[in-house]
């Protein structure tokens, strides 16, 4: 018997027999220390006297020893491998003779322990043979049972005992299939566990090895059983048998293809079991007619077990991975499926979804999954089953599931719609947005698979979500900023992450990027195609209102892409590609650049000059030469051509909107359509394609077309020395053959040779006839390009400009003034802000516009461009006469170089001009020659220009005997003889008459003005003029601006034959009741300029005391009372009393208005006025400067800021009432008020003529006794010296004839190309005021503070 003591397997009646070298002291896991005896083992196994249990406690022994003390045991049975043998032999019998259960798996366990450790082929072998002899002895079911287990626990403990099996013993293997056909489903349960552990085994040697006999009847044999299996255990092993079976392709054909028959019948199960396990031929002839496969893997999918569900999806994926085209149908008959679209909404196991998805991906490269629907019946779970994807921690699930989807979404029917709602598809749209923002890179790089294919059209709902798409589009670019896109060698900032790391991350960064840019073309297209279905452009259920800005239209989407293409794809795309170009990414690239321009066509053009700009054209062309030479990458280089083809037709578009053939434009988009594709080389070598003889010059013409597209972008893809040589070789080279460019092929060669010419060398005499040939071939507008570059090209060779030089001048200005409109309208608002802003001082300069600024520097350049202009101004040409008039006016007055010679040539072209009209106008009548009438205009408004120039051109007044009186003599005869309507003519020639009369020297108007008094003809037109009532309607009355020069050239008529006493020969009528009434009762009704001269006027007036030979004024009741008349009013008269008054609270009414030039008008009007008075009735005088409403007037304009009471004009009014001894002005507060203001802001910080008229203020308050006290005076002497030392060097007479310039207006004129006055309220001025005659308006409406009007004129 055993003894139990310390737990010693020994017994003690034989153990004294043993040899002690079989004995050993053995410690157990748990520190135990016992007496194990392999022989007392051995005997206590045979024993069959001793119990079960005791045999289990000693067999728990042996294994606790074999765990504890690993190779201790093994040691003690090779000292003698037939101990060993004998033991296992022992313990392989007690599995045949043993029925305890616990004793049976003891017996197992320690066998397998025992095998494993020794691991050696002779007892592998040993056992295997043993085995074999059990079975071939016909054991029964209940004795070979747990045999079977054992050789499973065998095989899977040891692998290597699989191959020898499957090699050396068939004969096992052959009952091990005939075993199956017992109907014990234990023992079935034990042989398919052998089956599973030997095609498990670890290398598959086993299952490599098994033949092919085995193999069929193994197929065969495992469907029954499946088939008819009970137990959940049976089940599992057959399932996880059949995984294994399906990995081999032998295997797949037996299961899938083998014939058909029906199960065995319960008879012959019976005879099976009963007798022999050996099939005979018949038997598995009947077997191998049935193959249930996809049943059984469908009632797998029905079981409620995951497992199993599991096994039976990853089945079916082995199997259609074998040949999936050969055996998807059986699946998708048996409706395989749908079944894993059930268990996708019901399997929350990751692998369970993992395999399913794999499963439904392979089914789906047959196109009966999506005829018989499947598609359209599962995509609701498959979604649901995503959702739920993206919250497991393994990220291969979910992109297993956005695979699946992209392949339905791909593969699906058009004529299937998977969407009709469009919430189904917001669902869709949600869930591939949330696979985009996946952390995991490549589950997002999955989703953007999806989101391409979900981007077709046959997938969108009606009406189609524009806003999801556009949300799932921004998705996409959001990614952006997280990917590693630049090679390791220019990367930054990488953290800690290693070598593999970082290209790892790179490289899903880069297959992110090139999906997400498939996905991005395949928007565009989508885009693109809703755009052109109206049915398809818009929501329905949107308000009509809303459409254009509503964000479910496909306006919005497309507005969407082209921004996001702009601000993140392209900067994105550059950067990764700025080191290591990928073809296939720049490609996508490509083609999306192509899309962008008719997505939306209002953009369009802003976008091409953006590409260019940014130099995509020299990119596109690089690319070109390094991935696409020697034929590769064809795909690229056609994507390349579409996108050069596509942005260089919109330039040449832009470039020459003139440009209205179609035939040309046609002839060009195919040159280049033929020619991209092969310009593969880099743009360094195109010299060498200008210099070779081609019989076709098609290639050498869109190389200049390139070249031409990328510098008017401001690209140089070649050194302009380059370019000009090129260009200029292929003009040579086309000319001695004889050819004929096309014409925007010319027009480019134009372009490229005047751009580049400023660092080229001079063109020859052969050269020159090259280029003048090649462009009198063509017409010369249609060649024409609005650029300086051209100007200076053609004007800078002789003979170029003789035969070109008056086409391209011509051109320009008439493309000026469109280009002029453009820019003043894009800034007109912020000039609105600067103007007020600025001081009024500094609004005076004007500057010209830019491409006056360009013909201003050519003349510099090339006087002999001046000639060519004053062509222009006398060839009556209409479109061009205002715009050359304009340059010519510029360079008076600004290019002070230039003014003295221009005047001089000017001077005998115009007078030569208007001899000439002159002459035609007295041969045909008056003012009947229509031509000769119409250039009159532009004559006169250049005369007056010569004499406005700035500085005045001093050979000009000292030929006034010559020239210049001729030329005035000419124009007051013209103005004689036109029609009293033809204000065109009137206005410029008035406007030059009186410039002659106000800016000549006094000494040298004598002759002038006899001259003008004595022209009846020019009286007639002035009292046509001036003497329109103010009640007839506008369009009855002369233009406001010839009414205006009328009243001004008159007033200079008056004052000048009374300081030369000239003989008048027809007087004018006025009548000074209207006069007055419309100043004092029509002011409202009346432009301010009309005002304006009419005061002018008066001023003349009152100046020679209402007593002019030049005007026959007329007064009435209004003015001087009834008969007979009062002492004032006789002394007053024609003006009376009454009319006085009223003049005098009609000017000061215009002096509480501020208007600058009505300011100073009036108070000049008001000097005038009380010298009348004073001179004629001192009563009177005295009485209007002492009124209660001058004390009113002085103290409204006092108490209205210091930025008005420090305004000349008012200081100018102070000054007039002290001169006339008015009590209006007091010390106390008004004077003291405004030293004290002086004193406060500086007299350094007032303007030179503010500084002026105070100094006359102050001198004229220390002749004036005022109750002042000494401190006051020393105050007024003091600020007196300070004003006298600022302006030491500027004093001069502020007494001017009221006709010439104050000094005050000394500064730079405005630009007379830029009809702007900054003087006066630009919204008062009608649109026939030329600038001159605002010009002279301010002149006449400067100061004078003397008496004296006949000094020697300033300017």
């Amino acid at each position: 018997m055993t003894t139990l003591q310390g737990g010693d397997v020994v017994l003690e009646n034989v153990h004294f027999r043993h040899c002690s070298k079989w004995s050993a002291q053995l410690q157990l896991s748990d520190g135990t220390e016992l007496l194990f005896c392999v022989a007392c083992a051995v005997e206590m196994m045979e024993a069959e006297d001793i119990s079960s249990v005791r045999k289990s406690f000693a067999l728990s022994t042996v294994s606790g020893i074999l765990k504890s003390s690993p190779g201790a045991l093994r040691e003690l049975l090779l000292q003698d491998h037939r101990v060993a043998l004998h033991l296992i032999a022992t313990l392989l019998g007690m599995l045949q003779t043993v029925e305890n259960p616990i004793t049976l798996e003891k017996t197992d366990q320690v066998l397998v322990q025992l095998l494993s450790e020794f691991r050696n082929d002779l007892s592998f072998h040993f056992v295997l043979d043993e085995i074999q002899k059990q079975v071939n002895t016909g054991l029964s079911v209940k004795r070979s049972l747990p045999t079977f287990s054992f050789l499973g626990n065998l095989v899977k403990a040891v692998p290597e005992v699989a191959h020898s099996l499957v090699t050396q013993y068939v004969p096992l293997l052959d009952h091990l299939c005939s075993a199956l056909l017992h109907p014990d489903e234990a023992l079935k349960t034990s042989l398919v566990y052998v089956w599973l552990q030997l095609l498990e085994a670890p290398g598959g040697t086993a299952a490599q090895f098994l033949s092919t006999a085995t193999r069929e009847r193994l197929c065969v044999l495992l469907l029954q059983t499946f088939d008819s299996a009970g137990s959940e255990k049976l089940i599992r092993n057959c399932a996880g048998l059949l995984w294994q079976l399906v990995k081999q392709s032998a295997a797949v054909s037996l299961l899938m293809n083998g014939p058909g028959a029906p199960f065995l019948c319960h008879e012959n199960q019976d005879s099976l079991a009963n007798n022999s396990q050996i099939l005979t031929p018949n038997q598995e002839q009947q077997l191998a007619d049935h193959c249930p496969l996809p049943l059984l893997l469908k009632k797998l999918l029905l079981s409620g077990d995951e497992i199993l569900q599991e096994i039976s999806a990853k089945c079916i994926a082995a199997i259609l991975v074998h040949s999936p085209s050969q055996y998807s149908s059986f699946f998708i008959k048996a409706n395989l499926p749908g079944f894993l679209f059930e268990r996708l909404s019901s399997g929350s196991s990751e692998m369970l979804l993992w395999s399913i998805y794999s499963c439904l991906v392979l089914l789906t490269e047959d196109q009966l999954f999506f005829s018989q629907c499947h598609s359209v019946y599962g995509i609701e779970s498959l979604v649901r089953s995503l959702k739920q994807s993206l919250l497991l921690t393994n990220l291969e699930v979910p992109q297993q599931g956005f695979l699946l989807l992209t392949e339905i979404l791909e593969r699906q029917p058009p004529g299937l719609h998977l969407f009709p709602s469009g919430s189904g598809f917001a669902v869709v749209a949600e869930v591939v947005s949330a696979g985009v923002s996946s952390p995991s890179l490549q589950v997002a790089t999955q989703a953007v698979c999806a989101a391409a294919a979900l981007f077709r059209l046959n997938h969108q709902s009606r009406p189609v979500q524009y806003k999801e798409l556009e949300m799932l589009v921004k998705g996409i670019t959001d990614r952006f900023p997280e990917l590693l896109l630049c090679p390791q060698g220019h990367q930054r900032n990488t953290g800690n992450l290693g070598k593999s790391d970082l290209r790892s991350k790179t490289s899903k960064s880069t297959g992110f990027l090139l999906q997400a840019m498939i996905c991005f073309q395949a928007a565009c297209r989508l885009a693109e195609e809703c755009a052109s279905q109206p049915a398809l452009m818009e929501n329905p259920f949107t308000a009509p209102h809303k459409h254009s800005d509503a964000p479910d239209s496909v306006q919005s989407l497309c507005r969407c892409l082209l921004h996001l293409c702009d601000s993140v794809w392209i900067p994105t795309t550059l950067r990764m590609c700025e080191f290591s170009p990928n073809a296939e990414i720049l490609q996508y690239l490509y083609s999306i650049l192509s899309f962008q321009f008719s997505l939306f066509p209002t953009l369009k053009a802003v976008f091409a000059k953006k590409l260019a700009s940014s130099g995509f054209i020299r990119l596109s062309v690089e690319h070109k030469s390094l991935l696409c030479a020697g034929n590769r990458n064809p795909d690229l280089n056609a994507s390349c051509c579409g996108f050069l083809q596509t942005l260089s037709m919109t330039l040449i578009s832009l470039s020459d909107p003139r440009f209205d053939c179609y035939h040309d434009f046609e002839e060009v988009e195919n040159l280049l359509a033929r020619n991209l594709p092969s310009l593969c080389c880099h743009p360094s070598d195109w010299p060498s394609l200008f210099c070779e003889y081609q019989e076709s010059r098609s290639g050498q013409y869109c190389l200049v077309m390139v070249l031409y597209l990328a510098l008017q972008e401001g690209d140089r893809l070649l050194p302009d020395q380059t370019v000009f040589s090129s260009v200029l070789w292929l003009l040579q080279s086309v000319q001695e053959q004889g050819g004929l460019m096309p014409r925007l092929v010319l027009r480019s060669a134009l372009y490229l040779l005047a751009v580049t010419q400023d660092k080229s060398p001079t063109l020859d005499r052969v050269a020159l006839n090259n280029i003048s040939k090649a462009l009198s071939s063509q017409s010369f507008r249609s060649l024409y390009f609005h650029h300086p570059a051209l100007l200076h090209f053609i004007c800078g060779y002789n003979q170029l400009a003789e035969k070109f030089g008056a086409l391209v001048l011509g051109l320009w200005l008439t493309e000026q003034t469109h280009h002029t409109e453009e820019e003043q309208g894009s800034v007109v608002m912020q000039k609105k802000g600067e103007d007020q802003e600025q001081p009024e001082e500094g609004r005076r300069v004007q500057h010209p516009d830019t491409e006056t600024k360009e013909l201003l520097a050519l003349v510099q350049k090339f006087p002999n461009v001046t000639l060519i202009l004053l062509d222009m101004v006398s060839s009556r040409e209409a479109p061009l006469l205002e715009r050359a008039l304009g340059v010519l006016e510029f360079i008076l007055q600004h290019r002070q170089e230039r003014t003295a010679e221009l005047c001089l040539k000017l001077g005998p072209a115009l007078l030569q001009a208007l001899q000439q009209i002159s002459v035609e106008s007295m041969s045909q009548g008056q003012g009947s020659n229509a031509q000769a009438v119409s250039s009159l205009p532009v004559l006169l408004k250049l005369l007056c220009a010569t004499l406005t120039a700035d500085p005045p051109s001093p050979p000009l007044y000292a030929n006034m005997e010559e020239i210049h009186f001729k030329l005035l003599y000419h124009v007051s005869s013209i103005v004689g003889i036109l029609k009293p309507w033809n204000a065109e003519s009137l206005l410029p020639a008035f406007n030059y008459l009186h410039c002659c009369l106000s800016l000549s020297p006094a000494h040298r108007t004598d002759r002038a003005v006899s001259m003008l008094l004595s022209n009846g003809g020019l009286m007639d037109q002035l009292q046509a003029v001036i003497s329109s009532a103010p009640t007839l309607p506008p369009s009855a009355c002369p233009p406001l601006a010839l009414q205006c020069s009328g009243h001004l050239l008159l007033s200079s008529l008056i004052t000048l034959q009374r300081a030369h006493s000239a003989q008048v020969c027809k007087s004018i009528s006025w009548s000074l009741d209207t006069a007055v009434h419309r100043l004092l009762l029509q002011k409202r009704n009346t432009e301010s300029l009309l005002l304006v001269s009419c005061l002018r006027l008066l001023q003349a007036l009152l100046d020679a005391d209402l007593t002019s030979p030049v005007v026959l004024l007329d007064s009435g009741p209004g003015l001087v009372g009834s008969q007979p008349l009062e002492i004032e009013d006789g002394a007053l008269y024609p003006l009376g009393f009454k009319g006085a008054m009223g003049l005098l609270n009609a000017l000061s009414a215009f002096i509480l208005q501020k208007h600058e030039v009505l300011l100073r008008a009036s108070i000049n009007c008001l000097r005038s006025l009380l010298g009348f008075l004073k001179r004629k009735n001192l009563t009177t005088a005295m009485y209007a400067v002492c009124h209660p409403w001058t004390r009113f007037l002085l103290h409204c304009l006092l108490s209205s800021g210091e930025s008005c009471f420090l305004h000349p004009a008012i200081l100018l009014l102070i000054t007039l009432l002290l001169q006339h001894n008015s009590s209006a002005v007091l010390w106390e507060p008004d004077l003291r008020h405004v030293i004290e203001s002086v004193e406060k802001k500086g007299v350094k910080e007032l303007s030179w003529e503010a500084a002026q008229t105070l100094s006359l203020l102050l001198k004229q308050i220390q002749m004036t006794a005022l109750p002042t006290t000494e401190e006051c005076r020393l105050r007024v002497a003091r600020m007196i010296e300070t004003l006298e030392l600022q302006t030491t060097d500027e004093i001069c007479d502020l007494t001017p004839p009221s006709g010439i310039v104050y000094p005050s207006l000394k500064s730079k004129q405005p630009n007379p190309l830029t009809p702007q006055s900054t003087q006066i309220n630009q919204h008062i001025l009608p649109k026939m005021c030329t600038h001159s005659h605002k010009r002279l308006l301010v002149r006449a409406c400067s100061f004078s503070t003397g008496d004296d009007i006949c000094q020697k004129g300033q300017y």
